[in-house]
């Protein structure tokens, strides 16, 4: 017996613990800088085969937009952008066209010094000074965005959604629970309990990445 697309859906919000009448209209916060980190070091693809070497998982843009419009009636994206890098510029003005909203500020580049047991898993374009090797770490968080807008919000969701694995968003996250809001949570890697204790349902990143993810080659060094 064939399941149409209508099925599939409800099948996979099902194994997801995602109920549409427990949660009712929900509003998702895409942290993407956080997000896109989220299976940089994983060996094996979405079905659980082993990589090929050389290969990485990579979250799809398109793919994860198709992904959270399953159930979210308002999905909004946050991320930094690189003004001088043209790559990084068209990224955010695709994200645009797939989210209801894309927020983006200019990144900063942190440089950071790499110990010797980091060397040989750097994929990152390596600089050397006085004092030994470094990368440029972009860095730009959107806490204080997105906690505005999640608030400023507040009477247009039941449930607030929230993909990142940051600890930073506790005090938020208790803030709308305290007024009543459901907080589902999907994250990766280390979460610290402060923010998975305050989760109504925590889904672990694992288990949408073969629907958000898509295989690419590790850049050379």
């Amino acid at each position: 017996m064939k399941l149409d697309i209508m099925d599939l859906n409800e099948l996979k919000l099902n194994n997801l613990g995602i109920d549409k009448k427990e949660f009712g209209k929900i509003y998702t916060f895409i942290d993407f800088g956080n997000v896109d980190y989220w299976f940089e070091h994983d060996e094996k693809d979405g079905n659980g085969n082993i990589l090929p070497a050389g290969n990485k998982s990579v979250i799809s843009l398109e793919k994860l937009a198709e992904f959270s419009n399953l159930f979210f009636e308002h999905r909004r994206f946050y991320y930094g952008v690189d003004p001088k890098n043209h790559k990084s510029l068209h990224f955010v003005i695709k994200a645009r066209s797939c989210y209801n909203f894309a927020g983006s500020k200019p990144i900063q580049r942190i440089k950071h010094y790499l110990k010797d047991t980091e060397l040989q898993g750097n994929t990152r374009s390596l600089c050397e000074d006085m004092q030994g090797k470094y990368i440029y770490i972009p860095k730009c968080n959107f806490d204080v965005e997105i906690s505005v807008d999640a608030i400023r919000l507040f009477e247009k969701y039941d449930t607030f959604c929230l993909f990142s694995s940051d600890v930073d968003f506790t005090a938020l996250v208790r803030f709308l629970k305290k007024k009543g809001k459901k907080f589902i949570l999907f994250s990766a890697g280390y979460v610290s309990h402060w923010l998975t204790d305050e989760a109504t349902l925590n889904i672990n990143a694992q288990k949408i990445k073969k629907d958000i993810t898509f295989i690419k080659q590790k850049p050379r060094l």
